[in-house]
């Protein structure tokens, strides 16, 4: 083959190339670098767990994680960038976790994250800065969320026992995200909301 038409290849995949990049390995990652997998993280990192008041669709949970990730990426405190993780499971939790070895996550960054999940909220047409809720499987399956009251009634009731799976929110470190964010209610701490409601 002629060198200029060589040459005239060459020429014309360096320029495809760049117009269509190839699916290689370094356009397969993650385009959010600072988005770390929750898993990299330590146990030591601070932990935010939001749950929503109900289940989050395949379109819905699209629509949050297009917003989170994003957010992630640029997330800063005093303009110090944070080594963040996240994790969606359920289709109802978001567990968002900071690093604090590197950067530690401000008052300010902490009330921007609040502010930008609850403008989500009307697009998702579910609650996701939400407190005071419990969270558990139903019999079906299903995980539901009531609040105090109800969940006690609910015992009483025997619609939830100790075999009941119940889910924790309120974990402030990955260490206790790992170890109980997921429990029966029998190892967790739910289980003195039933025990208040049964006979002495």
């Amino acid at each position: 083959m002629p060198e200029w038409i060589q040459t005239a290849i060459d020429v014309v995949e360096v320029i495809g190339e760049a117009l269509f990049p190839s699916r290689n390995e370094e356009t397969e990652k993650d385009p959010f670098m600072s988005v770390m997998p929750i898993e990299d993280l330590p146990d030591s990192s601070r932990t935010w767990v939001f749950g929503s008041d109900r289940t989050l669709d395949a379109a819905k949970s699209k629509v949050l994680m297009d917003a989170v990730d994003p957010f992630l990426q640029q997330w800063k405190a005093h303009g110090a960038e944070l080594t963040v993780g996240r994790a969606w499971k359920h289709n109802r939790f978001l567990t968002v976790a900071v690093d604090q070895s590197t950067a530690g996550a401000s008052g300010c960054s902490i009330d921007g994250l609040f502010r930008a999940l609850k403008s989500l909220e009307p697009r998702l047409g579910a609650s996701m800065v939400t407190s005071g809720l419990i969270f558990y499987c139903d019999a079906n399956g299903e995980i539901q969320s009531v609040d105090r009251e109800q969940f006690v009634a609910l015992g009483a009731q025997g619609k939830v026992n100790g075999r009941t799976r119940v889910y924790d929110p309120t974990v402030t470190n990955l260490a206790e995200w790992r170890a109980r964010f997921e429990l029966d209610l029998k190892d967790s701490w739910h289980a003195k909301l039933i025990k208040q409601n049964q006979p002495a």
